[in-house]
């Protein structure tokens, strides 16, 4: 299943500030806590907290947020589905790395090991 050009675009302007709310209350939810989620998102990016609460607090798009992001050499070992798609066979490189960060929040929300999430093994 493909992405379509509108769906892509509405990922692309899309706020992060608007579904980080979404993530943490996802993973406390189930037991886990901001930190971790943190920890995650840094290992996908490399945002520190700091860094990310200023993209936050500037309303960054997604497209914005991965843009200045650096992405972990492992981040292609992402793989499954997330929200119908298989994130391997998403073609737009934006809504890859956003479905990326999308199965790793649900990874950690599911109660997966951090070593497992982070593609330490």
């Amino acid at each position: 299943m493909s992405t379509t050009a509108h769906h892509d675009d509405r990922i692309a302007k899309m706020t992060f500030s608007s579904v980080y709310p979404l993530y943490l209350a996802k993973v406390t939810r189930k037991g886990r806590t901001e930190e971790e989620l943190l920890t995650v998102i840094e290992w996908l990016t490399g945002f520190d907290q700091a860094k990310l609460h200023k993209l936050i607090a500037h309303n960054v798009t997604f497209q914005s947020f991965f843009e200045q992001a650096t992405l972990h050499p492992n981040a292609h070992m992402i793989t499954g589905s997330i929200c119908g798609y298989k994130i391997q066979d998403i073609e737009n490189q934006l809504t890859k790395q956003t479905r990326y960060l999308d199965k790793l929040v649900d990874e950690l929300a599911q109660g997966r090991k951090m070593d497992k999430i982070l593609r330490k093994t």
